[in-house]
Order: structure tokens, then C-alpha cells, then sequence
């Protein structure tokens, strides 16, 4: 069949300016600003340490590596159909477990933890991209039970897809990771209607699981990380060090804070990993109240961006993605900043975006560019 070159160039143009129409602008802007803001605090860390900005070994030529490959994950992720992920869930749920028990494997960290798969010259942490493979699998079984919540049934079918996957990381050992994992099936569950009943028996269940692993899976440098909130000045030069330190560099930085780079914390190099953990300590000293404010409205931004995705979705399983990877985001934000100011326990959890740590970028990157597919191919509808 011979298409007239006018009408082809009509339906191009009708096309392109429907994607466009159905492509979220604001949600890509407000993911950027911060992926900046992460940038940003890569050179504040680099000069600190006296590092040259574009060496290969420094934070902040690392984080513009990986700002790359995000960018390159989302335009991927952005332009793939998202209804195979709901078609291929199953093969997605074992090859994730099967990348977890690899990193359990084959995986290096520190202190003998498993937590990093080296993959030539870089290394990836296959936990954080269990996250987003973990919300499409629990999207798509939630999204086929649309009505049918509230059976205990359904919602024990959910804990137990992801099960396995808090086991695996919790054996890497990965706690901040797993919280993740329990919070994304919190989020997902309460926001797809499940009934509040079962629900509230669930928690109180999680909370005797807790106890458990308490007395037999946690060890004794992670309680010692989880109790020092409540007393950090017990132990100032052990497990209380952290906190004390963040507590200083958040307590000099006033309205305006000392200045990029100038953060007295981070030139003293006084913060254990201020670049990950504890960049928010930094970002709090250095750019002062006003600095924490756009960090709040950005991150505010961004998730009123993912929920109105997930309001307008015409599929169960665009609802549900988004409301998994806003459960992620917002439990991991308001961790990390609750315990640099010292009302959490110290977790490890990192800030999206802004801690320096290239699967986490990656991850959301791809859980962004998927919301974007969603949005596209619901919305952007042209007929030949």
C-alpha cells in the first residue's frame, strides 16, 4: 500500500505532537533538578577530599558517569511498550531472584557483605534494580486483582512474591534495602484498596517478624547502628559518631548555610560516607535552610508528578507501578533525612538522587522512563 507523502507527513506531524502532548515535561524537570542537585554535591564531596573533579576514581567523574547511563536508561525505558512488562512478569520475577542469589554468590562489599556484582570495569548493585523489576511484578498481580483485595487471599499472594526477594537482600546483609522492599509492598497494598483490616494485622505480624530478626538475623554493628539515634552521645567515638557529626554539620548551616564547598564537615572529612548515606548533612551545611526548602519542594514535585501519572492511568498496572516507585522514593527520603537530624535509626537507606551511587540512579531512572511509557501509550492515541 502507497502512502501520499502529504498524508504521511500530516500523520507524522499529528503523531509526534500527540506524544508530546501525553509525555509529562514536568516530571522529566523536577527528576533532572535533582539529578543536578546530586551532581552538585559530587563536586562539593570531590573538592573536599582534594580530588581532581574528572578523575576517574573521583565522586564526581563517577557521577557524571552514571548521570549518563540514567539518561540513556530512561530514553530506553521511555520508548519500550510497558504492557510486555505485565506479558513477561514471571520470567522478570525468577531473573530477578536469580540476579540476587548471584550477587550472594559472586557479590563484594565491606565487612564481608555481598552487596556489589563487579561487571568489567564498574560495579552494580543488583538490589536497587530489584526494586523497580519488584513493583512491575507486584503492579501486574495487583493490577489482575483489580476489586478482589479485599480476600486475604490476594494480599497474602502479594507478601509472598516478596518474600523471597527480602530474604535474599537480607542475607547479602542489605537492611536499609529490604525496609525498601517492605515499604513498596506497604504502599502498593494500601493504595490498590486492599482491605485495612488485614492490612493492620499484617503490620502487627511484621512487627513480631521484627522482633525475630532482632534476636536472630540482625547483627550486633546494626543494632548498635538502630539504638544510637536514641542516644548518640552514649557512645560519641562508636556507633554514635555519625549522628554526632551530622547533628553539627546541620546545626552550623542556618538560613543560608557556609557555602558550596565550604562546609567545614565536609573539608574535615568528619562524616563517614558523606557522599552516599550522609550527603544530606552536607547539602544541609553548606547550603543552609533555604537549600533543604528546594530539596523538600523538588522531592514534593516529583512524587505529586508519579501519583497524578498513576491517578489518570486507564490500566491497573500504570496505577499501581506508580504508586509502588512513589512508596520507594518517599519511605527512602524521608528515612535518610529523618535519620541525618536524628529521628530514625541509621539504616543506610541513600536519598534518591542526590546520594552518590550509580544503581540507585539507574533503577529510578528506568522506573521514571517506564511511568513515561505509561503515559504515552495510554494517552498519546493516533489513528492512521
Amino acid at each position: 500500500m502507497q502512502i501520499e507523502p502529504r498524508r504521511f507527513a500530516d500523520w507524522t506531524s499529528r503523531s509526534v505532537s500527540a506524544v508530546w502532548r501525553a509525555y509529562d515535561l514536568q516530571l522529566t524537570t523536577y527528576a533532572a533538578l535533582l539529578g543536578a542537585v546530586g551532581l552538585v554535591m559530587a563536586y562539593s564531596n570531590t573538592v573536599g577530599d582534594g580530588t581532581s573533579l574528572l578523575a576517574s576514581d573521583s565522586t564526581f567523574g563517577r557521577g557524571l558517569m552514571w548521570a549518563g547511563i540514567a539518561i540513556v536508561a530512561f530514553l530506553v525505558a521511555t520508548a519500550f511498550d510497558y504492557r510486555w512488562l505485565k506479558t513477561f512478569r514471571w520470567p522478570l520475577y525468577f531473573g530477578n531472584l536469580g540476579l540476587l542469589v548471584m550477587t550472594l554468590a559472586v557479590g563484594d562489599g565491606v565487612g564481608g557483605a555481598a552487596r556489589w556484582v563487579a561487571l568489567g570495569p564498574i560495579t552494580f548493585q543488583f538490589s536497587e534494580l530489584a526494586k523497580i523489576l519488584m513493583i512491575a511484578v507486584l503492579a501486574a498481580y495487583l493490577g489482575s486483582r483489580e476489586g478482589k483485595l479485599d480476600s486475604l487471599v490476594s494480599i497474602l499472594g502479594a507478601c509472598v512474591l516478596m518474600g523471597p526477594a527480602v530474604l535474599l537482600v537480607m542475607l547479602q546483609p542489605d537492611l536499609g534495602t529490604s525496609l525498601v522492599f517492605a515499604a513498596i509492598l506497604a504502599g502498593m497494598l494500601f493504595l490498590s484498596g486492599a482491605n485495612l483490616l488485614w492490612l493492620a494485622v499484617m503490620g502487627i505480624a511484621g512487627l513480631a517478624g521484627a522482633a525475630v530478626s532482632w534476636a536472630y538475623v540482625l547483627r550486633d554493628y546494626q543494632k548498635d547502628r538502630l539504638v544510637s539515634f536514641l542516644d548518640p552521645a552514649h557512645d560519641v567515638h562508636g556507633s554514635g559518631w555519625q549522628l554526632v557529626q551530622s547533628q553539627i554539620a546541620v546545626g552550623s548551616g542556618g538560613l543560608l548555610g557556609a557555602g558550596l564547598t565550604n562546609g567545614t564537615q565536609n573539608r574535615g572529612e568528619f562524616l563517614p560516607v558523606q557522599e552516599s548515606d550522609f550527603v544530606a548533612a552536607v547539602l544541609f551545611e553548606e547550603l543552609g535552610f533555604v537549600g533543604a526548602i528546594l530539596l523538600f519542594l523538588l522531592f514534593g514535585a516529583l512524587l505529586w508528578r508519579i501519583m497524578a501519572s498513576g491517578w489518570k492511568s486507564r490500566d491497573p498496572f500504570g496505577t499501581m507501578f506508580c504508586a509502588g516507585l512513589a512508596s520507594a522514593l518517599l519511605f527512602q527520603m524521608f528515612v535518610n533525612l529523618g535519620m541525618v537530624i536524628g529521628i530514625m535509626p541509621i539504616t543506610g537507606i541513600p536519598l534518591p538522587f542526590v546520594s552518590h551511587g550509580g544503581a540507585s540512579l539507574v533503577s529510578i531512572a528506568l522506573g521514571l522512563g517506564l511511568i513515561q511509557s505509561i503515559n504515552i501509550r495510554q494517552h498519546a492515541r493516533v489513528d492512521w
